[in-house]
């Protein structure tokens, strides 16, 4: 049997106006529907929340971190528990990333060379070697539907050679992945890279899609360029890339860069930022990103978004949720990622069902009219922020 047999993309509508697309992607443990956004479940939990509230939130797939899991607990011990799917109680797909982004994003003390990377645990400081045979391997032992070959991710900015010499390393590593799959029953994404050059990016996703993967991922862009840099470099990748295969725009998911990003072809998208910002006190709503902390909602007895059928909007209030963020309860931050998960599930059906309509122009266009989105500059203070915090422990 090969992953043709168990993993099939069917493209069921294109928008004529833009290049949005609606399908389905079959898996083993189940169809779907895209577009999609993807839960990030770092540890095998989306954070503060259960498999069954998840599930109850409409989500189709979430996404696993294969360098934390392979540090704590071990892939060796979730294998031997059954895999991941059983070992977290989720039946539905799982996504596994290769690790790559976090082994160059979380360890100071790297050393890359053409084989791989060494790199020490942000945990105890010992030392580890990823190698694109070795990500595959322990991708296998979690036994995710959807494995992501190992790749480098260039930071940015960097110079032309630097980002070259990082592209045809992930090229190479891909052919390495492919070569070292064992698993009919994963399916093998390549990854496109190429930094802000759109000859590279060009040259890596024509590279990717001449190779026998199932679907092609985009990664090294929402790094810290400007957003319109993102969106150009994001349409130079998608012209290039088969239209029979899934596209996968690597840890995006800021509202109004998910719908640009339908927009120019994107099928399936994954990032943290909804449960993050839950946890932070900032929740969602079609006008753009509010902070529940503020005084201004101390007596509102409305809910975070009127019309919102997650369980917070439903039984919550601004004013209450507000106050057990306050008070530091944990149920505030579990309330406000429930709706920014929701919002966003949401979101990703209410596009599908205007590009099923031929209508996504028009609903583009009245989203992006009406949300607010946090400016540049703002988000790169915030990046910055957040990244003292985890410095500090």
């Amino acid at each position: 049997m090969s992953p043709t047999d168990l993993f099939q993309f069917n493209l069921t509508h294109r928008d004529p106006a833009t290049g949005a697309r609606a399908g389905f992607l079959s898996t083993p443990h189940g169809d779907i529907p895209t577009p999609v956004f993807m839960p990030v479940g770092t540890q095998a939990t989306v954070k503060t929340l259960s498999t069954h509230e998840v599930e109850a939130l409409g989500a189709a797939i979430i996404l696993s971190n294969t360098y934390h899991l392979y540090l704590r607990p071990g892939s060796d011990l979730i294998a031997d528990l059954g895999g991941l799917h059983r070992f977290m109680n989720w039946q539905r797909p799982i996504l596994t990333d290769s690790g790559g982004f976090q082994v160059f994003s979380l360890s100071a003390t790297n050393t890359i060379d053409d084989e791989g990377v060494t790199f020490r645990s942000h945990i105890d400081g010992s030392r580890h070697r990823f190698t694109p045979e070795r990500a595959m391997a322990i991708q296998e032992q979690l036994g995710a539907d959807i494995v992501m070959a190992f790749d480098e991710c260039a930071p940015h900015p960097s110079t032309p050679e630097y980002t070259r010499a990082a592209m045809n390393r992930t090229h190479r590593w891909l052919e390495r992945c492919i070569a070292a799959k064992q698993r009919p029953d994963q399916a093998l994404f390549g990854i496109v890279q190429g930094g802000m050059y759109s000859d590279l990016r060009r040259e890596s996703a024509v590279f990717v899609a001449e190779q026998p993967v199932t679907g092609c991922a985009i990664g090294g862009l929402g790094v810290g360029e400007p957003k319109p840099e993102m969106y150009e470099m994001l349409s130079i990748t998608t012209a290039e890339l088969p239209t029979n295969k899934p596209r996968y725009m690597m840890g995006i998911g800021s509202p109004e860069d998910l719908i640009e990003g339908i927009a120019r072809g994107v099928d399936m998208f994954d990032c943290v930022q909804p449960t993050r910002l839950g946890r932070h006190g900032a929740a969602w709503t079609p006008d753009g990103r509010i902070n529940l902390l503020n005084t201004r909602w101390a007596r509102d007895d409305q809910p975070i978004e009127v019309g919102c059928d997650c369980y917070a909007c439903v039984h919550h209030t601004r004013a209450y949720i507000r106050h057990l963020l306050r008070a530091e309860e944990a149920l505030g931050q579990r309330l406000a990622t429930i709706h920014n998960v929701r919002f966003l599930i949401r979101l990703m059906t209410s596009a599908r069902q205007a590009i099923m309509a031929d209508e996504y122009g028009a609903f583009r266009t009245q989203f992006l009219e009406r949300f607010q989105p946090v400016p540049d500059a703002v988000r790169a203070a915030q990046r910055e922020a957040y990244g003292r915090r985890k410095e500090r422990g």
